[in-house]
């Protein structure tokens, strides 16, 4: 959840940060914003991956990396985010077909 008049530039960065992510062979990440819910200002970065191992391994660091200058261009993008952000969550769900 984002603080009151944040969600844009977190989006922002979010949408930034998926292009880098799926140029460097991570999966793509869907990026929502609320329509209606509990909470107001609330975005949700979704990514669907193969496996819960897959995912480990995705946020652990393993597997397909960014270049040094596409990293830097990470954390720049990403400095002081905290600043946008009032609380978050992780949430995992198996798909079933």
């Amino acid at each position: 959840n984002c603080k009151p008049g944040k969600v844009r530039p977190m989006v922002e960065k979010f949408v930034a940060m998926a292009g880098m992510m799926e140029k460097a062979g991570q999966p793509k990440m869907r990026i929502m914003t609320d329509f209606a819910g509990d909470r107001y200002w609330t975005i949700v970065a979704e990514f669907e991956v193969e496996s819960l191992d897959a995912f480990e391994k995705m946020m652990s660091g393993q597997g397909p990396q960014m270049d040094a200058e596409t990293m830097k261009e990470m954390d720049e993008l990403m400095k002081d985010y905290h600043d946008l952000v009032d609380r978050g969550r992780r949430e995992i769900y198996k798909l079933h077909n």
